[in-house]
């Protein structure tokens, strides 16, 4: 008898940040492969929205509605979903972004940096996948087994130029990453494990105007990154569904503290 060592079918996957286009494609995706996804949001509609996607296509799924930066308001969330399905087997941490003030602009300098809007975002993509690590990780302690899979970014490992305050939490996502993956296998078992992926440049509402112009041609920016990029287009949201796969099931049982590259080559090249 076979074993399909990439099967998730049944598997209870508890998923923040799953509402932007990355995160839509990735959950409908898990869902087609027999997961039970727990969709975690802010936004009551664009959860409902997804959630509602997810079972039109025939896949299981349940609401939760909590900020990811909310203490108190998620661990009311890992209580009700303890009551409705007393474990979680994967927490996939994706709520993250960026936002104007924390970007130093080409006609800018770094003491125009607006220290707010800096803390806000290494809240929303540092805090907001401690947060809900540590609300949903005795929920895996319970069944004695559990797999943490963060997403971190190209920004993360190779500084560049204007994205500083996301580029400094991604960073220390990496790093919190191979902290936790240290922590949870040395105190809780070799059951335990922590990984990420680091995406490249992918087309998202966060980052169109950034990289193409309003007729569709690429920005500066977005010819420098394609040109940087050995396979010399952006990803598509497909792109990341073999390596979700893979981290989420059982396949990659050895695997953790890895930060996992889907980048068209982009950190290999070193530019010549």
């Amino acid at each position: 008898m076979s074993i399909n060592l990439f099967s998730l079918e049944g598997k209870k996957i508890a998923f923040s940040g799953a509402t932007g286009v990355l995160g839509t494609t990735m959950a409908l995706h898990l869902a087609e492969q027999g997961a039970h996804l727990l969709i975690l949001g802010r936004t009551k509609s664009k959860v409902d929205e997804l959630v509602a996607e997810i079972k039109s296509a025939s896949g299981k799924a349940w609401p939760y509605y909590a900020d990811v930066t909310d203490e108190v308001g998620l661990e009311k969330v890992a209580q009700k979903i303890k009551e409705e399905h007393g474990y979680v087997d994967v927490l996939i941490n994706a709520a993250g972004g960026n936002m104007p003030g924390a970007v130093i602009t080409p006609t800018q300098n770094f003491l125009d940096l607006n220290t707010e809007s800096l803390k806000k975002v290494i809240d929303l993509n540092y805090l907001g996948t401690v947060l809900p690590t540590k609300a949903l990780l005795p929920l895996m302690l319970e069944k004695g087994k559990g797999n943490i899979l963060n997403i971190s970014s190209m920004a993360a490992s190779r500084p560049m130029t204007r994205v500083m305050g996301y580029a400094s939490a991604k960073a220390a996502i990496d790093n919190l990453t191979k902290f936790l993956s240290v922590e949870l296998a040395t105190k809780h078992g070799p059951d335990f494990r922590v990984n990420a992926i680091a995406p490249g440049f992918f087309l998202t509402e966060q980052n169109r105007a950034l990289l193409t112009e309003p007729d569709g041609s690429l920005t500066q920016r977005g010819n420098q990154i394609k040109t940087h990029t050995p396979m010399n287009r952006f990803g598509k949201p497909e792109d990341l569904l073999g390596a979700l796969q893979w981290l989420c099931s059982d396949a990659s049982a050895f695997v953790t503290g890895t930060i996992i590259p889907v980048d068209g080559g982009f950190s290999a090249y070193s530019g010549v």
